[in-house]
């Protein structure tokens, strides 16, 4: 992490001379622009820098969409401002003499975009800042890496990849030795970029990996997120190697993205550990209960694609019950730790998940408990896959009905935030209602 004198001196001597201005859009990307550091220290400080509105209004496509009431041709596409957040100010060492900046997004009158995720959090985070709390998170991203370069995966439609191993490796140090180099390198890069690394270990999937970072305050966390997430495709691209993120890549195990939240005071107090069951306070218990009850209306949150539907397989170590128990990873909602430790694990989210949203929304539930002290059903022990309890929704188009629906969203988030995300919703739906897939053609081509 760097402070701006920091910088000023590296850009002096030569070792920096591009700053990244960087926005996460609504899918969970970097988006901005590289900045000559002179150009960065000399205007953008002083009076940030600006780039289309259409950045929170667009699909994965870059495609222009019907639908928005904050960008559209009818309103001409204007400009909204990137506000450096000199908090984030970091060196990037996987791109030769380089720094970046995370900014919020503002509009040219003044004022925040509401919709933007980054803003999303900061209004939730705002929210526990009132009850005297604070939010700890940290997320726990798998992604499936493959011998084939991008170009070269783009080229073939994404079919005939080589993963990067040929066998289950959960947990193999053989199995992962094979990586080691990237894995090492792409450590070693986010630990050069202001991040606490802990540890990378193999998983199920062929050539599935997760690297694993310490828990922070909860806006650093997505901040941390989202800047890995990026540098990690860099640096793999960089190798001639490729890899995913999203949430079902085949029919085998999905990349997961498990979020675990504790909160503490102000002061840094723990507050979720007390004398009750299992060593939990009431505040625990209600914010929990929140969790339970809010879980399927904020599930778009959580799972934002048609393909992040794809991971809710029984036995598959992705959640179907909407459920929680002590050390049960077949729950939903999963409780770990002890005393300073206790916390809660959402299973939910895939590796597609925007870090910002699925934040926003945990903290949303949560205090949706708080406020009105929900009561905690009873932990379920077993496997939750066959507990007939309620489960989270099984496709895009079900959450987002749910969402439609769900007074919680909108007095936590405000209508508009709500519309927005419900568009965005509808935009991929219809575009995948149109699409004609490899699935298709497999069963129809000459059999019917």
């Amino acid at each position: 992490m760097l402070t701006v004198d920091e910088l000023r001196r590296l850009v002096d001597d030569g070792t920096v001379d591009t700053v990244l201005v960087a926005m996460t859009d609504m899918q969970g990307r970097l988006q901005g622009k590289r900045c000559a550091a002179e150009y960065f220290l000399s205007e953008v400080l002083a009076h940030a820098t600006e780039a289309c509105n259409y950045l929170l209004a667009v699909d994965v496509d870059m495609n222009t969409v019907d639908g928005y009431a904050i960008s559209s041709w009818e309103r001409g596409y204007g400009d909204c401002v990137l506000r450096p957040d000199l908090a984030t100010l970091r060196l990037v060492p996987w791109q030769e003499g380089t720094a970046m900046v995370l900014a919020d997004v503002e509009w040219v009158g003044g004022g925040e975009v509401p919709v933007s995720p980054r803003q999303v959090l900061r209004g939730q985070l705002a929210r526990l800042a009132d009850r005297g709390l604070g939010a700890y998170v940290g997320t726990e991203l798998e992604f499936m890496v493959f011998d084939d370069s991008y170009e070269r995966a783009w080229n073939s439609g994404y079919r005939g990849l080589t993963p990067a191993n040929q066998y289950n490796v959960d947990y193999s140090l053989l199995g992962t030795a094979r990586l080691e180099p990237l894995l090492r390198r792409i450590r070693n890069a986010m630990g050069g970029a202001g991040m606490y690394v802990e540890s990378a270990k193999g998983e199920c999937n062929l050539g599935q990996q997760e690297i694993a970072f310490r828990y922070t305050d909860a806006l650093a966390t997505c901040d941390n997120h989202v800047i890995y997430k990026n540098g990690a495709k860099e640096i793999a691209a960089q190798e001639g190697r490729s890899l995913t993120f999203m949430a079902k890549y085949d029919e085998r195990e999905g990349n997961s993205c498990h979020i675990h939240i504790s909160l503490r005071s102000l002061g840094g107090d723990a507050v979720l550990a007390g004398d009750g069951p299992g060593g939990r306070s009431p505040l625990m218990d209600h914010f929990l209960a929140g969790q339970l009850a809010c879980l399927r209306e904020l599930t778009y949150f959580f799972a934002p694609n048609i393909n992040s539907y794809k991971r809710f397989v029984p036995g598959s170590f992705a959640p179907t019950a909407v459920a929680w128990g002590t050390d049960n990873r077949t729950c939903a909602l999963r409780v770990v730790g002890h005393g300073e430790s206790l916390r809660v694990e959402n299973r939910v989210p895939g590796g597609d998940v925007n870090p910002y949203l699925a934040v926003a929304a945990l903290i949303a539930a949560g205090l949706h408990g708080i406020e009105n002290e929900l009561a905690l059903e009873e932990e379920l022990t077993g496997n939750a896959y066959t507990s007939g309890k309620p489960t989270v929704p099984t496709t895009l188009r079900a959450a987002a009905d749910l969402l439609a629906g769900s007074e919680v969203a909108r007095t936590a988030f405000g209508a508009d935030v709500v519309e927005h995300y419900l568009n965005a919703a509808r935009v991929e739906l219809t575009a995948f209602d149109a699409a004609v897939t490899d699935w298709e053609r497999v069963r129809g081509f000459e059999r019917l």
